[in-house]
C-alpha cells in the first residue's frame, strides 16, 4: 500500500492525471450537495475550484523540477538567479478564493446573512485541491470525508440544536404601524422575554413595515409554537425565523 502511494506521488503523466481526476471527483461531489440546495456555487463551481487549485500546486512542482533538472544549466549560466517557492502558488490560490467566496455572501432585506457556508465550502474545496495537487492522498481522503459530512449530515444536527435553543430572531412583516402594539401583546402572552426590537417603518413605496425581534423563549415553548402564535394575527403579512 505504501509503495503504491509513493508511486502515485511521483511527478509523471499518470500521477498528474490521477490528481486531476480526484480533484474533479471530490470537488464535484461536495458541490453537488450544495447544488441540491440551490446555493450560488454548486457542482461545476466546486469542481473547477478544486481542479484549479490542484493544477496550480502541480504547476509549482513542475517549475521546481524543471529549474532543478532540465533548466539547471541555463539557471546557473544566467546572471539573474532562478528561485522556485512552491508554497507561493498555493498562497495565491487561497487569496483568489477570497474574492470568489465574497461573491456568494449576501445580506437579505431581512438583515439575514446567506452564503457563508457556501463561501467556506469553496475555501475548503480549494485547500483540498492543493492537497490533491501535492499528492498528499491520506489528507485528501480524510478531509473529503469530513467536509462532506459537515455539509451533508451536520445541517440536520444544527436544525435540532437551533430548535432547542432558547434564543430566537424573528422577522415579522405586518400591514400598518398601528399593528405593532397587537404583535407585542401577543408575544407577551407567551411569557417571552424581548431583548431587542429593530423596526423598519416601510417608508418605501409598496413596502410593508417590518420588525426583527430578538427573543428569549421559556423551556416549554418551541420555536414552531412561537411562530404559530404570532402568525395567527390577521395583520401579519410575513413571518420567518432568521
Amino acid at each position: 500500500m505504501l509503495e503504491l502511494l509513493n508511486m502515485m506521488r511521483q511527478f509523471n503523466i499518470v500521477s498528474v492525471l490521477l490528481r486531476l481526476i480526484l480533484a474533479m471527483l471530490f470537488g464535484g461531489m461536495i458541490g453537488l450537495e450544495r447544488g441540491r440546495k440551490r446555493r450560488p456555487a454548486g457542482f461545476r463551481t466546486y469542481m473547477l475550484v478544486c481542479m484549479g487549485s490542484a493544477l496550480t500546486i502541480m504547476l509549482g512542482q513542475y517549475e521546481f523540477q524543471m529549474i532543478t533538472d532540465h533548466w539547471a544549466a541555463d539557471a546557473a549560466a544566467s546572471a539573474v538567479p532562478f528561485k522556485a517557492d512552491v508554497s507561493r502558488f498555493g498562497a495565491k490560490v487561497l487569496n483568489g478564493i477570497g474574492f470568489l467566496g465574497a461573491g456568494t455572501i449576501i445580506v437579505t432585506g431581512r438583515q439575514e446573512v446567506k452564503g457563508l457556508t457556501t463561501a467556506a465550502g469553496l475555501w475548503a474545496s480549494a485547500c483540498m485541491g492543493l492537497a490533491i495537487g501535492a499528492g498528499f492522498y491520506e489528507c485528501v481522503l480524510l478531509s473529503f470525508v469530513l467536509i462532506f459530512l459537515t455539509i451533508r449530515v451536520l445541517p440536520h444536527l444544527e436544525t435540532i440544536l437551533m430548535e432547542r435553543a432558547r434564543n430566537m430572531n424573528l422577522y415579522v412583516e405586518f400591514q400598518s404601524l398601528d399593528n405593532i402594539g397587537e404583535i407585542l401583546d401577543r408575544i407577551k402572552e407567551q411569557a417571552v422575554q424581548i431583548y431587542d426590537v429593530e423596526l423598519d417603518r416601510g417608508r418605501k413605496e409598496g413596502k410593508n413595515p417590518s420588525v426583527i425581534f430578538t427573543l428569549r423563549l421559556h423551556k416549554q415553548l418551541s420555536h414552531t409554537q412561537m411562530l404559530a402564535a404570532i402568525s395567527d394575527l390577521d395583520c401579519i403579512c410575513t413571518i420567518d425565523e432568521i
